[in-house]
């Protein structure tokens, strides 16, 4: 048999306020909420029978736990405060694709319905092309999921300006989004949703690399808040608390100059459809580069481990580059990429791709029609440049 760490695979997806129940390094613990309902998913190649197995242990009492997985459920009796494994059942798997097993409590006699550490599976369904997080160092990741990348294909000469517009779906904004509109070489600017009741406008340009410098604010919007961020590599972050809203369309320009003494300047706006104006994000100045906007990309993740169940989608268009020398470029063809989590098939729950002449990625929520990384796709040319009056920018 296969064993699928909860650790890596498993959600709590349905959880009141009070529920205490929480996924950790070794699996689910403090599960003591019948009401809660815990999914483990795995992908399967093949089709037949499969037959599931749980291992767990009681810390005190004894528990009767009920596992479903596509219609059909199984109770199980646990006791012991040892780990064991307990045979479920079987069930028929006729499809390719995402399998959800849910683990909810019955009755139990201690505080604790059980400590679930792994969900056994064997069978013809479980054979060959079997996909699921095994990579117990990078577990966080494949619980956050695959992030996507829009990788476009760039005119030749200097941009000086990066333009595109983003559209997020209704009910495709689901706390812990980065939808990212203009990706450069040195930086990001886009949209997320930070929680149920706060969204953000985001820019940001990381640091050189150790000992050359760092990157300084030189101005910022009303409103705006900079700050240095760290993490993921460092730099300077300036964010906007901004409520906006899924099927509205925002505009975001992005501009890179070269200045003097090695360093270049780097300065975003936000269109803010409510109001009708352009939004000044900040301007930071990055040493020991000389550079125009290169790299010009787009990506969808989700930063939240906890949220990797839900999915997420968006729609980005009207890509343009304007030249140094004031010429428009249209952007009319990206291809498609995934991380090390999709990569390295940890998960599976990625695509991107074209939709009404619009470019569009989603990931997460474990769905089973996945994109092919690598995918090239191109839309028809509009030929109408965005019309900006760059002398009244904030």
């Amino acid at each position: 048999p296969t064993a699928i760490a909860l650790a890596g695979n498993a959600f709590v997806t349905e959880k009141q306020a009070s529920a205490t129940e929480e996924i950790t390094e070794i699996g689910l613990k403090n599960w003591t909420n019948a009401s809660s309902i815990i999914s483990t998913y795995f992908r399967v190649k093949q089709t037949g029978m499969l037959h599931l197995a749980v291992k767990a242990r009681v810390p005190s009492g004894s528990s009767k736990i009920k596992l479903s997985v596509n219609g059909t459920s199984f109770n199980v009796d646990v006791t012991g405060a040892g780990s064991k494994v307990y045979f479920v059942g079987s069930v028929n798997i006729a499809t390719e694709g995402y399998v959800k097993v849910d683990l909810q409590g019955v009755s139990k006699t201690g505080s604790n319905f059980a400590e679930v550490t792994e969900i056994m599976i064997g069978g013809a369904a479980a054979g060959a092309g079997l996909v699921y997080a095994n990579d117990a160092a990078n577990y966080y990741w494949s619980r956050r999921g695959p992030s996507c990348h829009l990788n476009y294909t760039l005119p030749a000469g200097n941009a000086e300006y990066f333009y595109s517009e983003l559209m997020v779906p209704a009910g495709q904004d689901v706390p812990g989004s980065y939808f990212m509109a203009n990706g450069f070489g040195e930086g990001y600017f886009g949209i997320q949703v930070k929680s149920a009741t706060e969204r953000w406008v985001l820019f940001s340009v990381w640091d050189p690399a150790v000992g050359q410098g760092i990157t300084s604010l030189v101005r910022k919007g009303t409103d705006v808040v900079a700050q240095r961020f760290g993490g993921e590599g460092t730099g300077g972050q300036s964010y906007l608390v901004y409520n906006w809203k899924a099927g509205t369309t925002y505009k975001f320009l992005t501009k890179a100059v070269p200045v003097g003494a090695g360093s270049t300047v780097y300065t975003s706006w936000f269109f803010a459809t409510e109001t009708g104006d352009w939004k000044l994000m900040a301007t930071w100045s990055r040493p020991n580069i000389t550079t125009y906007l290169t790299h010009f990309h787009g990506f969808l993740e989700n930063f939240y481990d906890d949220a990797g169940y839900t999915e997420r989608k968006a729609l980005w268009s009207n890509q343009w580059v304007r030249l140094a020398g004031g010429e428009w470029k249209e952007i009319t063809q990206f291809k498609f990429s995934v991380d090390a989590t999709g990569n390295n098939k940890q998960r599976m729950d990625f695509d991107g791709g074209m939709e009404d002449q619009k470019f569009y990625l989603r990931n997460g929520g474990f769905f089973s029609n996945s994109g092919i990384p690598g995918t090239v796709f191109t839309k028809n040319a509009t030929t109408v440049p965005p019309a900006i009056n760059f002398n009244n920018l904030p």
